[in-house]
């Protein structure tokens, strides 16, 4: 995830969007989820019934046009059987409504839970593992292949990794406004420490960057436990496709992976990535070497990345602080255990 301008908002316009979906009824309450970094979410209940209002506001992709596009996606996704929460239609059609410069979509309510992947059993990491796999192949098949003559619409494009030279650089800048934090606290020194000790592991590692790598199919683009609701053990619903788009299929699997099964020492759950891992190959036809070079990308990608502290010092943004000391600690983790981690996904 990348820090991303989010505008201040107020109480959503109920009444106007409701004018629009006559069939959900009158408004009895509007009461905002918690859950979410850069769009706003808000449980809508009314007279027929309760639904998920979505206020899009991320700047890269809260245009009508991108907005509409991951509509499609999900109706498509959704009459193939799986489990995502497609948008009302209004009176008219649309999915999508633009109310005070602001765009807004109805969804059903989805009953359910947010689930870790310390909450997970084998069979439930294997579950997981098909089930992207599932939505990568669903995705090529509703979304056309990439190029200019697929019905994607979406050149490929070659997906550079980092330059450690500018690593090096916004390292050092993070550094000063870490020592410039007033009052000093317990995260800042976790933040210096973690910087330098980043800064040894890149320019120790630096010789290792993977050369560019060209999108191989439509992803989800943000697929983490936050956006997928459990009904028991089963998944109930795969939201926020915000991120749609075309990127290397393989890297997506490695990085939600490494989003659900690490611990909070930073380590991650091995057994449970091979058979996650284990899993999406089989569902996918992805081979070995497709998720070495994906899992050595994602490492890569984890070396040089310092959203979080970007959005604390940078944006002035705290609500990522808490998944800081587990991030920090899972590239340095990684680099340590590099080949137990790549065998857990491609082994």
């Amino acid at each position: 995830m990348r820090p991303a301008t989010v505008r201040p908002v107020g109480v959503p316009p109920v009444d106007a969007l409701l004018r629009r979906h006559r069939h959900a009824g009158e408004p009895l309450a509007c009461v905002p989820v918690t859950e979410g970094l850069l769009n706003r979410g808000f449980r809508l209940t009314t007279t027929r019934g309760t639904y998920f209002l979505k206020q899009h506001l991320d700047a890269a992709t809260a245009d009508r046009a991108t907005v509409a596009r991951q509509h499609r996606a999900t109706q498509r996704l959704h009459a193939l059987g799986l489990p995502v929460a497609p948008p009302l239609a209004d009176a008219r059609g649309r999915t999508v409504a633009v109310v005070g410069g602001h765009c807004y979509a109805l969804h059903p309510w989805v009953e359910g839970r947010h689930r870790h992947g310390g909450q997970l059993s084998t069979g439930g990491c294997r579950r997981l593992g098909t089930l992207l796999g599932q939505v990568h192949t669903a995705l090529d098949r509703v979304m056309g292949a990439p190029g200019p003559g697929g019905p994607g619409g979406t050149d490929a494009e070659a997906c550079a990794s980092a330059d450690p030279q500018d690593t090096f650089r916004a390292i050092d800048e993070l550094i000063r406004l870490v020592r410039a934090h007033r009052p000093r606290d317990s995260f800042d020194a976790l933040a210096e420490h973690r910087l330098r000790e980043r800064r040894g592991l890149l320019a120790q590692h630096a010789h290792h960057r993977p050369p560019a790598a060209s999108a191989a199919g439509w992803v989800h683009g943000d697929f983490h436990p936050l956006n997928l609701l459990y009904r028991g053990t089963k998944p109930a619903a795969i939201v926020d496709w915000d991120r749609l788009g075309l990127r290397p299929r393989a890297e997506e699997a490695v990085r939600a992976a490494a989003i659900f099964f690490v611990r909070p020492g930073g380590e991650l759950a091995l057994g449970k990535v091979r058979a996650y891992a284990r899993a999406y190959r089989r569902a996918t036809g992805a081979d070995d070497a497709e998720l070495a070079a994906a899992a050595h990308r994602v490492w890569w990608e984890r070396l040089n990345d310092f959203w979080t502290l970007r959005w604390r010092y940078q944006l002035h943004d705290r609500r990522a602080d808490a998944q800081f000391p587990a991030v920090s600690a899972l590239a340095v983790w990684w680099t340590r255990e590099y080949e137990a981690v790549r065998e857990a996904f491609a082994g």
